[in-house]
């Protein structure tokens, strides 16, 4: 079949054994894999098999509430990428990493470093951290508040732009004969001077080879919404139904001209949990096998924390009970209200929604056959509600496997896909530009020597 004009992208968002809060006890999974880095090594390479754009790691600096019921994130995932980059060759690499408690030197140190080392493939997943506990790990009493947090988010985002790109691209030049290694009036100072950061630059490690890594971002509320039109290149997403895809596709894409950008420099890549089997009725029972899995307790805990009501003495079978406005919920607005949303939309009590939550914590999750999971994202790709997927695997490497062995192959039928790498960075891949410097040597920008 002739290749379609445009094509979705997809990436693999790894999760331990599986996203699915249960998937550790299932037989399918082999939960003490999540220890080993040769685990995800063998998911990257399923992926990159595959042909998708890229493996994307979430993260968070509390273990929570987790412990007793399900298992933990264990590694850092800057680090965990560098591992996969020597492994690999084409996929990209996105790592979550916290504006709230890191430094923009620091942190744009280690992109950088993750970007030379994988020779332009990485990606970073912006999030500005909404856990009570991630708080507590940082000596505060309670999360920051909303906006204040994603204030502190656009000027870590100005520093760290400025400390990438603190290194022209020539400004090393390796003249043995000369001795010289780096110009000096080629490399800048960046001289932040701001309400939360003083950085005198630059960086110590030279402009990265896509210029800066792709850079990602997960926030869905008007905070959110409006941090992304500002510096987001691929937004990762939760929506439930087309119709709530289709507005925030279209409520997003409507905020980039502000700024000076076109629709096509973001990516809008919703996440979807397949359970895939050879039959709907088989899937739709592989399904159900993990949600009977689901501990309450741990379930419970976690709606808990989405919702900032306790609902650890509150009835299964009962509805949620009254919950507090949007506006009022420190940490994370949009996840909150999407479960809100669900709940009331659908009449659900708290066990029901337990269930729907299982797989994704959110996101969509479908149960079909590999053309039914075709067909479901082609629908979302086609009618203006995504240009690409995170594909939320519910177990591993199983479910990746599926997905890239079953589904893949008939994206690739249908023109909707790649059926090879043309391209060997992240911004290749997503079709991004690599942008210029902030320094030019007409700007008269302090030197850094």
């Amino acid at each position: 079949m002739p290749q379609a004009e445009r094509q979705m992208h997809l990436n693999a968002f790894l999760m331990g054994v599986g996203h699915h809060e249960a998937a550790w006890r299932h037989p399918r999974t082999e939960a003490s894999r999540i220890f080993d880095a040769a685990h995800f090594q063998e998911l990257a390479r399923i992926a990159e098999r595959g042909k998708l754009d890229a493996v994307f790691f979430a993260d968070t600096l509390a273990v929570g509430h987790r412990l007793e019921h399900n298992v933990t994130t264990v590694f850092e995932p800057i680090t965990l990428l560098a591992a996969i980059a020597a492994v690999t060759e084409r996929i990209g690499l996105i790592a979550t990493a916290s504006t709230g408690y890191n430094h923009p030197f620091t942190l744009a140190r280690a992109f950088a470093s993750l970007d030379h080392i994988s020779d332009g493939r990485a990606g970073w997943n912006i999030v500005t951290s909404g856990g009570a506990d991630e708080a507590a790990n940082f000596g505060l009493d309670q999360i920051p508040e909303h906006g204040e947090r994603y204030a502190r988010a656009h000027e870590f985002l100005e520093a760290a732009v400025r400390l990438w790109d603190s290194w022209e691209d020539d400004a090393i030049v390796l003249d043995e004969a000369s001795g010289t290694f780096a110009v000096p009036s080629r490399v800048h100072r960046v001289d932040h001077t701001g309400h939360r950061f003083t950085i005198r630059g630059p960086l110590n490690s030279p402009r990265p080879p896509q210029g800066r890594p792709v850079l990602v971002q997960a926030g869905s509320s008007e905070d959110g919404i409006a941090f992304a039109a500002r510096w987001a290149e691929a937004v990762f997403t939760a929506q439930q139904t087309l119709e709530e895809g289709q507005r925030f596709y279209a409520a997003l894409k409507g905020r980039l001209a502000a700024h000076g950008r076109s629709p096509d420099e973001l990516k809008v890549l919703p996440g979807i949990v397949p359970f895939i089997a050879d039959t709907e009725a088989e899937a739709k029972a592989l399904e159900q096998e993990f949600t009977e899995l689901i501990s309450p307790a741990y379930a419970l805990r976690q709606l808990s924390q989405m919702l900032g009501v306790d609902l650890t003495e509150h009835s299964l079978d009962a509805p949620l009970p009254p919950l507090p406005p949007v506006h009022e919920i420190r940490g994370n607005q949009s996840r909150f209200q999407l479960v809100a949303d669900l709940a009331q939309r659908e009449s659900l009590t708290v066990r029901q929604l337990i269930a729907r939550l299982g797989g994704g914590r959110g996101h969509r999750t479908f149960a079909g056959t590999p053309e039914q999971v075709a067909d479901e994202l082609e629908t979302w790709f086609t009618q203006g509600a995504a240009d690409g997927f995170n594909v939320m695997p519910p177990y591993l490497p199983g479910g990746l496997e599926d997905f890239v062995d079953t589904v893949v192959p008939i994206l690739q039928e249908r023109g909707l896909f790649r059926t090879d790498y043309t391209g060997r960075t992240l911004r290749e891949h997503y079709g991004l530009q690599r942008p210029a410097g902030v320094f030019t040597r007409s700007s008269g920008a302090q030197v850094a020597v």
